[in-house]
């Protein structure tokens, strides 16, 4: 049987402070760099596959809960932050009222405009390019900002952070989530073994990127110095349940920008790496369904 489950010991607030002795500038500015160009490439087949294989699988069942928490007036204005393929998209539209105003963003082109081909124009939903560190949006624009899974890949978390601040209206919200630990997150961490034992000598470092932001004094440093003067945190683990193995693996290699360095140093190795990634999420967590272990951390920070 697949469980998931809340942690409420994981539930923490936090105040504008000073930076934990701990969390050193260094340790900053590794976080703000930490992400190669051809991480943040989603093109191609990729938005496919990722809403696909990995959608229903990964990011539905946390947008679902990221958009419970989100409570707005009837006439509010929301801005969603790296859309992706619209999986949170569709969560914010169908729970907020028509009278709410949402816009969507993402970076990323072709992420954006398949999104919006899922969407139809009694949808209402205002599609734009835009990069989360240098938002095109005039001051305190919104009532609450949305963010699932993408703030782990921008460079510059200090400027996002600063911008969300700034487009936010006095007492909106703030509401995002980024991955804990690899380790707490099982297909992740099977397929970055995986391709990681085809290359050692200089394996791909994608799947370090998503799950590298979420110590939780660190990223309350990171909204503290933006402004914001109140944050709740909470840890929490859901299921993630694939029909199959082979179907989870296809989403983890062909479903994200590994696949883009897998191609440029080997292509010939892509279905035996997909093949060992299956075989492993089979003997790991089952198959037809696939049920695996994976943990998010909550945020919610108040302007």
């Amino acid at each position: 049987m697949c469980l998931g489950y809340y942690h409420p010991s994981a539930m923490r607030t936090g105040k504008k402070s000073h930076l934990p002795r701990h969390v050193t500038k260094e340790r900053i500015r590794v976080i703000k760099n930490f992400m190669p160009t051809q991480n943040a490439a989603f093109v191609g087949s990729i938005p496919e596959n990722y809403d696909r294989y990995l959608g229903p699988v990964l990011f539905d069942p946390y947008a679902a809960d990221l958009v419970s928490r989100l409570n707005v007036s009837a006439d509010a204005s929301v801005l969603e932050l790296a859309c992706g393929t619209g999986i949170v998209t569709r969560r914010l539209r169908d729970r907020l009222g028509s009278e709410v105003r949402l816009i969507a963003t993402d970076l990323n082109d072709a992420m954006l405009s398949y999104a919006a081909r899922k969407f139809k124009p009694e949808d209402a939903i205002e599609w734009k390019q835009a990069d989360a560190a240098d938002l095109p949006f005039a001051d305190q624009s919104f009532d609450a900002v949305v963010c699932q899974f993408g703030l782990m890949f921008v460079p510059d978390k200090e400027k996002a952070l600063s911008e969300t601040y700034r487009v936010l209206k006095p007492g909106g919200t703030f509401l995002f989530n980024v991955w804990d630990a690899i380790e707490y997150n099982e297909l992740a961490h099977i397929a970055h073994t995986i391709i990681t034992d085809f290359f050692d000598d200089n394996p791909p470092d994608f799947y370090e990127v998503p799950f590298s932001f979420h110590d939780v004094e660190t990223i309350n440093s990171f909204l503290s110095a933006a402004g914001f003067s109140e944050m709740q945190f909470a840890l929490l683990r859901l299921p993630a349940v694939s029909p199959s193995a082979e179907e989870a693996a296809r989403g983890l290699v062909h479903g994200n920008p590994v696949i883009n360095v897998l191609r440029e140093r080997s292509e010939s190795s892509i279905p035996e790496i997909e093949a060992a990634v299956a075989d492993t999420v089979a003997d790991q967590c089952g198959d037809d369904p696939v049920c695996a272990r994976m943990q998010a951390l909550i945020c919610n920070a108040s302007k």
